[in-house]
């Protein structure tokens, strides 16, 4: 937590928490929409810490992102579970790490989307992507629950940012570049209610992306329109 801390001072990075509390509770599977590398470093600085626990957190990661020299540190740091986009036939044994970890009372945070999108999501959805339920077998097999944050990133006026996205073929060291110029990003999460697993990894899904998706994030004002670089 303080690692994360310090990083996201040294971008320029503000974080608040809204909504519930994040229950500091043991084996929890955490889900959020995705939109950059930095998502990692906001949800780390969040979550709370615990006492009971030699490894508490752990993040579900791409593999090529994890194991650049950029972000390799970091990835030993937040204790980063590798998968690989393109071979599928290795997501069961990411699944299967994922539940060993929460039965083993860690808490693991998971990005459902699969990939990065921009965060114009807001009411229409555009720039979001489908909660796919792969991981969530994991909460379902282990009977441990779901925590959903709804996570944005905005200027210090309260419009949304796409400062963090980090999408297509942009780089690690350009997107680094862009939050380092800017005069100051805010990154909010803002905490929805836990979620019991059930027997269904794909309503469990439904149930956490609308969790998500339906409730609008709340703005200052509704004076300007958000921002897009």
């Amino acid at each position: 937590q303080i690692y994360c801390r310090l990083l996201l001072w040294c971008l320029g990075v503000k974080t608040t928490v809204a909504g519930g509390p994040i229950r500091n509770l043991p084996g929890v599977l955490v889900v959020s929409d995705h939109m950059s590398w930095l998502d990692i470093l906001t949800i780390g600085a969040a979550l709370p810490s615990t006492r009971w626990r030699a490894s508490p957190l752990s993040f579900v990661a791409r593999a090529d992102v994890a194991a650049s020299g950029a972000v390799r540190m970091m990835a030993r740091i937040v204790k980063v579970i590798p998968i690989e986009r393109a071979r599928l036939r290795q997501l069961p044994e990411v699944v299967a790490t994922v539940a060993a970890r929460l039965y083993a009372g860690h808490t693991v945070v998971a990005f459902p989307e699969g990939t990065t999108w921009c965060g114009l999501s807001g009411r229409s959805h555009q720039g979001a992507g489908p909660f796919y339920p792969a991981m969530f077998q994991a909460a379902v097999d282990t009977g441990r629950p779901v925590q959903p944050l709804r996570l944005r990133y905005q200027h210090r006026d309260g419009t949304t940012s796409t400062v963090p996205a980090y999408i297509g073929d942009d780089t690690l060291l350009r997107s680094i570049g862009r939050l380092m110029v800017a005069r100051r990003t805010v990154a909010k999460i803002y905490v929805e209610s836990l979620q019991l697993p059930g027997n269904d990894r794909r309503e469990l899904a439904r149930r956490c992306q609308a969790a998500i998706r339906v409730t609008p994030a709340p703005r200052p004002d509704h004076g300007p329109r958000p921002s897009v670089l």
